[in-house]
């Protein structure tokens, strides 16, 4: 199976378990599913968060998802349990198309580790 293939069998495999499971079967995308990774990697729960909390979640998601792959490192928990993470390489000039691409790379690779898919 081509690799192309494989990443978007995987991909909808992924996005429709997590739409029955967080969305009542509403499609969720890439960024929705970066967010939900964001609360699992916090470990606080579930709760409203404010608009300036949510854009530090989908970051420690990003940082989460691209530390496999040498981008980030994680370095300390804050004093309200936020993880904090340095940059150890700095990402590659990426097109659009391909920055979700690696990401969705990312994200099916996070759930595999956590043995959802």
């Amino acid at each position: 199976m081509s690799r192309d293939l494989d990443l978007k069998k995987k991909w909808e495999l992924l996005k429709s378990k997590i739409s029955l499971q967080f969305a009542d079967g509403e499609a969720v995308d890439l960024d929705a599913i970066v967010y939900l990774i964001g609360v699992q990697e916090l470990g606080q729960g579930y709760r409203t968060f404010k608009k300036d909390e949510k854009i530090n979640l989908m970051h420690i998601a990003i940082c989460r998802l691209l530390e496999p792959l040498g981008y980030y490192e994680f370095d300390f928990f804050d004093e309200d349990g936020w993880p904090h993470y340095t940059i150890k390489e700095e990402l590659p000039f990426l097109k659009a198309g391909e920055q979700s691409v690696l990401m969705k790379e990312a994200v099916i690779q996070y759930f595999i580790e956590k043995e959802v898919i």
